[in-house]
Formats: C-alpha cells, structure tokens, sequence
C-alpha cells in the first residue's frame, strides 16, 4: 500500500476524530513504512470542529471577544482556512457547556454567534462554513442575525433582540438593515439532521429537554416557533416549515436559512467539499473511515456513506472501522463500501467496550492490515 486516506468520525463518548487516526496511521505504518498517510479529521459542526478543520487545512484560529448564551462577555473563537473560508462553530459563543447548570432556552440568545459571523466577514473571510451544533438556544437565530444588523420589530414598532420566549412578539423582520459584509458573505450551515422548525419532532420538542426545557416549556417555546415561522412566511416568503432541517440547534437552521441564505448541508459533504478531497485522495490505494456505530440512519449520509459515495466515483476501495455493527446495513456495499469491521471484538456492552476503545481500535487495525498484508493488498 503505497497511499491510504484516513477520514474517520469520531466514536462519540471514547476517541475523537483526531485520536482514530493517529491509531490508524501507526499501524499502517508498522505494516507499509512508506505508506503516504493523508489525514482528514472529521468535523460534524459541534465543539472541535474548528480545530478538526484547522488540522486538516492549516490557518489560523481567532480569539474574538463576544456575548455568551446568556449575554455576558466570553472568549470565543472561529478558524480562518488558508483559502479565506471562516469556520465557526455556534457551541463557541450559544454552548450547552457554557451554562453549566443554567439551561434555560426560552432566554439563552445567539447573539455571540453573530457577533462570530460579523468578525469573519470584516476580516476578509471570503466564504463562511458554520456548524449547527451543541447549542444552549431556542432562538432560530434571531440573536445572531440582530448581531449582524437584521432589525426584529414588535408591534409598535420598536426594535428589539429576540429569544425563545419573546419569538412571538416578533411582528416585522427587516433584512435589509443587515451589515453590508455579512449579506455578501456565502454561507454554508453544516447540519445533520432533518427535524423541522415546529410540531412533535420539530426544535423545541426533540432538542428542548436536553437544553432544560420542562413539558410546559417545550409547548410554549414550540407556539412561539410556530408564531415567528409564519412571520418569516409573511415578510421573507420562505416556508421555513418545509425545509428539512430548519429545526436544527433551536432553529438555528431555519434563521440561517431565512436571514442568512445560507445553504444547508450534511456535514461530511461540507468536509469533503472544504477539504478538496477528491484532489488529496487521488492516487490512494485504500480510504479508511468509520463511526461509533454504522446503522440505519447512518444510510442517510453521514461520513462513511458520505466518503464512500466520493470514494466510489473514484474507483477507491473503502474500509470501515466502526464501534458497532447494526442490522440492514447492506445498502452501505451499493453506496460503495469494500468492508465494515467492529472494533467491539468480544461483544460487551458498550459501557465496558468504550474502557477499551483504544487498544481495540488498534487490535482491529492490526488484523485488517495483517490480512491485507499476506493478500499483498
């Protein structure tokens, strides 16, 4: 093996991207000590994210000093790439860790977020990549498009920075006030998921709890989604409730679609797209991926069908490594996956398998590599 591409996800809750790799690329080298090792460390739009694109690509991160999810003064950061791409991840300035034991999402704002965007955009950044992740809010993103100048107008007509309680008062939105820098700035929102903006499996009701939102909340939160939702029909024309994924990060995907035009798309497409990998994976023998578990869902996208459908097209065989092997997987040998490969080698539960997630990790490499070895792959 003369080249191999290494672009796993991370195994959440035991390695991240970064630790599978430097796994990997050891026993590659071990068995192929020539071997051209191309690293990709994924990122999936929440907290690392930046730093997976930084390793990646090289750039630079940026310290800004911004409001956090409950408007007081952090430090918060974005990376710019070396092309001028801003990558911002909304977990540095609207986080769950950030409040600690503060969650309340009918109050936290996006606001920092904004003020993240606004930055970026005056400092050049040619494109922006923004991950839809790990968020406190349930603001749609009103918070941070006031930062970059959108005016939200209650029925007097007075100015104002909504949240998640107040998204019902919510009468006129006036884009037109955005700054001049962020309406000329092309922005991609990374999102994996495609809950709507409202109802039973929208924003507030699938992701409130896990924010700190009671039953009485979510209901409320959701009424007042549904109320700025229709608002956005009225003045912008979008139908925000037929957007996929619009009820990513407490709407977040439908505010940067509405006040941003951003364009929504799976995270390891954004990737694959930044990271030019059809440029850097030309030529390689073997691609290896994998994720804490490949499933069902997995089927919809995510990062091993998303480099096996590129991987595919480039006539690259792909392995992949994951914690866990579900059923009806078939499907990912027609979106061009070689082999998948369980590192839970003695089949425990996965509260005992993640004690051992690196050392199996690496026992499992080994084996591949051995295999292919004596096949002279």
């Amino acid at each position: 093996m003369k080249k191999a591409v290494l672009i796993p996800d991370s195994f959440k809750g035991t390695m991240s991207s970064e630790k599978i790799i430097s796994i990997m690329k050891e026993r590659i080298l071990a068995y192929h000590p020539q071997c051209e090792i191309v690293s990709i460390p994924v990122a999936d739009g929440g907290e690392g994210s930046v730093d997976a694109f930084l390793t990646a690509l090289g750039g630079e991160k940026i310290h800004v000093r911004t409001k956090g999810p409950w408007g007081e003064e952090i430090e918060s950061f974005y990376g710019m790439l070396p092309d001028g791409t801003a990558v911002i991840e909304m977990a540095a300035s609207a986080g769950l860790p950030q409040v600690g034991d503060r969650k309340d999402p009918s109050k936290t704002t996006t606001y920092g977020v904004g003020e993240l965007i606004l930055a970026a955009a005056k400092a050049g950044a040619k494109r922006l990549v923004i991950g839809l992740g790990g968020s406190a809010t349930n603001d749609a993103g009103c918070g941070a498009a006031a930062a970059c100048g959108v005016s939200f107008l209650d029925k007097d007509g007075n100015r104002f920075v909504p949240v998640g309680e107040t998204l019902d008062k919510i009468e006129r939105i006036d884009i037109t006030t955005m700054d001049e820098s962020v309406k000329a700035l092309p922005i991609t929102a990374m999102c994996d998921i495609d809950n709507p903006f409202y109802g039973p499996t929208g924003a507030a009701a699938i992701f409130g709890p896990q924010k700190g939102a009671d039953e009485a909340m979510v209901a409320l939160l959701d009424g007042k989604m549904k109320h700025l939702a229709q608002v956005i029909g009225k003045e912008l024309s979008i139908e925000l409730q037929e957007i996929p994924g619009s009820g990513a990060a407490g709407g977040m995907g439908g505010g940067m679609k509405a006040f941003f035009g951003a364009r929504m798309q799976m995270g390891i497409d954004a990737v694959l797209d930044i990271t030019g990998f059809e440029k850097l994976a030309s030529g390689a023998d073997m691609i290896f991926t994998g994720e804490g578990k490949i499933d069902t869902q997995s089927l919809r996208g995510k990062v091993v069908i998303g480099v096996a459908r590129k991987a595919r097209k480039m006539n690259i065989p792909v392995i992949a490594v994951v914690g866990d092997i579900g059923d009806d997987i078939d499907a990912a040998y027609d979106e061009g996956v070689s082999g998948i490969f369980s590192t839970n080698r003695v089949a425990i539960p996965y509260k005992e398998a993640r004690t051992r997630a690196e050392s199996d990790m690496k026992l499992t490499m080994d084996n591949i590599l051995r295999f292919m070895k004596r096949m002279a792959i």
